[in-house]
């Protein structure tokens, strides 16, 4: 699956991605923002599985193994253009914004906005076709549940 997904990535036009394949890419998108701002921390680590088994209806063990296998996709990967090309083929529009307050619920699981981790998700939006007032939705849909 992961060589696949990394031909896929590194194709000139990724295509649609088949489900899996699309449940992976998505995990390595939350671990790319989780490591944008160069601390990958085990409370990050436990929201990404937490959204991958509400998302796919996963057992915790299923969870943090898509996990990992995505945390080697992500090192691998190639720019996040790409990266984020292939997921928007993938989800259909009104999926989306599912896909943004989950980007935004890991890079707020440690209480604070990183410039690093808002400039991924900023680029990760507008790739994805949400605007930015959509996108700000999303965050504060995010930060209105933490309180």
């Amino acid at each position: 699956m992961i060589a696949r997904l990394l031909t896929s990535l590194l194709a000139p036009q990724p295509g649609r991605l088949a489900e899996p394949d699309a449940q992976l890419a998505l995990a390595a998108l939350l671990v790319r923002v989780a490591r944008a701002d160069e601390v990958y921390a085990e409370d990050e680590r436990i929201r990404i599985d937490r959204i991958l088994a509400g998302r796919y209806g996963l057992s915790p063990f299923e969870a943090a193994k898509l996990r990992a296998e995505a945390e080697g996709i992500e090192a691998q990967a190639p720019d996040t253009v790409r990266f984020t090309r292939a997921l928007k083929e993938a989800v259909p529009y009104e999926d989306r914004m599912g896909l943004m307050e989950a980007m935004w619920s890991v890079a707020l699981t440690d209480g604070a906005r990183d410039p690093r981790e808002d400039a991924l998700i900023r680029v990760t939006a507008d790739l994805l076709g949400i605007n930015d007032r959509d996108r700000a939705v999303a965050r504060q849909t995010v930060e209105n549940t933490k309180k």
